[in-house]
C-alpha cells in the first residue's frame, strides 16, 4: 500500500475567457449556475464593436460604388479603343490615338481589378468586425456548472496581452478525480486500475473509494525530491466532494485475503535479555502466561500499520509484545492478533 495526499478536482475544468476588450455590461451566471453549451454568461458592451461593423459596412458600400463607376469607365474605354482601331484602317485617326485609347482601356481594366480586390478586403474587414461583435457575448463552451466567477458588472476586461479568465466551469461534478503526488520510490508499485481509498476532513468518518486512472510520466522535482502525478477517478453522485478538498489517500498496490497479520511494531520489539538472533527469518515475541516466547515468522505484504506473516506458532487471538511501558521493564503492551 502507498500512502500519500491529494486534491479533489473535477475531471474536466474549462477556463472561459474573452477574446475582446471592453466593459462588462451584463452578467447572467454566478457561482453554482448550471449552464449549457452556447449559453451566454456575460456580455461586454457591444457599442464600440457595433460601430466598427457599421463603419466596415459603409466602407464596403463605398468600394462597391467605386467598382460600378470604374466598370462604366472600362466599358467606355473599350468602345473608344475598338472604334479607333477600326478608324485607323482608313487613316481617319492616327496610330498615336489608337495607342492612347489602348492605354486608357488597359488602365480601366486594372482599376476594375483593383476595385474588386478592394471589395474582397473590405468584406473580410466587415466579417472580422462581425466576429468581434459576436465575441462580446461570453458563452459557455460546455455543459456544466460555474465553480468560479472572476468578473463583476462594470469591470473592464483587457484582452490585449493575454486572455483574461472570466469563469471557471466544471463539466460534471458527479465525476471527480483526486490528483496525488507519489514518490519515485513508490511509483513502481502502482498500476492502472489499482483500488484506492481516501478520506477528507469534511467527512472524517467516511471512506471514499476510487481507482487509479492515470500514472503520468512527467516528473515533478521540488528541492531534489522527485514525485509523479497519479490520478484517481472517483464517482461523486452525491456531490459530497468539493473541488479543492484535501484527501488522505491510500493506494492498494496488492491485497491478501484470509491471512494472519500483526502490528509492524511487533517485529521491532526485542527484550533486553534476548540472545542475539541471526536467522534469516523475522522474530516476534508471544506472551504465554507471564513469559515472552520468541516465534520465528516469514513476513509478506506490509502497509503503514500491519504486516502479513506466515509460519510460526501463531494463531488469531494470541497476544504479541510490541513494546514496554515507560518506566517498567517487565510490563509490556500486548495487542491481540
Amino acid at each position: 500500500m502507498v500512502s500519500t495526499t491529494g486534491t479533489a478536482n473535477p475531471e474536466l475544468t474549462v477556463i472561459v475567457g474573452s477574446y475582446v476588450s471592453g466593459v462588462i455590461k451584463e452578467l447572467y451566471c454566478d457561482y453554482n449556475t448550471e449552464v449549457k453549451i452556447g449559453q451566454v454568461c456575460a456580455k461586454i458592451d457591444p457599442r464600440p464593436y457595433q460601430t466598427a461593423v457599421d463603419q466596415a459596412k459603409a466602407t464596403l458600400s463605398v468600394g462597391k460604388a467605386q467598382l460600378l463607376k470604374d466598370q462604366a469607365a472600362l466599358a467606355y474605354a473599350k468602345i473608344s479603343y475598338e472604334r479607333n482601331s477600326a478608324l485607323v484602317i482608313t487613316n481617319a485617326v492616327s496610330l498615336d490615338a489608337v495607342d492612347s485609347a489602348k492605354s486608357v482601356y488597359n488602365q480601366a481594366e486594372a482599376q476594375v481589378s483593383y476595385d474588386e480586390a478592394t471589395i474582397e478586403q473590405r468584406q473580410a474587414e466587415l466579417d472580422a468586425a462581425k466576429v468581434n461583435l459576436g465575441y462580446t457575448d461570453i458563452a459557455s463552451p460546455v455543459n456544466g456548472i460555474v465553480v468560479s466567477r472572476n468578473i463583476t458588472i462594470g469591470q473592464t476586461v483587457a484582452a490585449s496581452f493575454q486572455t483574461p479568465t472570466l469563469f471557471l466551469i466544471a463539466s460534471d461534478l458527479t465525476k471527480m478525480q483526486v490528483d496525488t503526488n507519489v514518490s519515485e520510490g513508490d511509483i513502481g508499485n502502482i498500476k492502472l486500475d489499482d483500488p484506492v481509498q481516501f478520506s477528507v476532513d469534511a467527512f472524517p468518518n467516511r471512506l471514499f473509494e476510487g481507482r487509479v486512472t492515470q500514472i503520468r510520466q512527467s516528473p515533478q522535482t521540488v528541492q531534489n525530491v522527485v514525485t509523479y502525478d497519479v490520478v484517481v477517478g472517483v464517482d461523486n453522485k452525491e456531490l459530497a466532494l468539493k473541488p479543492g478538498m484535501t484527501a488522505s489517500v491510500r493506494i492498494i498496490t496488492d491485497q491478501r485475503n484470509d491471512v494472519l497479520r500483526i502490528p509492524g511494531q511487533a517485529l521491532r520489539y526485542r527484550p533486553e535479555s534476548a540472545m542475539p538472533f541471526n536467522s534469516a527469518r523475522s522474530r516476534v515475541w508471544l506472551l504465554r502466561g507471564s513469559q515472552p516466547i520468541p516465534v520465528e515468522v516469514e513476513i509478506g505484504l506490509a502497509d503503514d500499520d500491519y504486516v502479513e506473516v506466515h509460519g510460526g506458532d501463531l494463531n488469531a487471538g494470541d497476544q504479541l509484545i510490541v513494546g514496554e511501558r515507560s518506566g517498567e521493564t517487565r510490563s509490556a503492551s500486548y495487542p491481540r492478533l
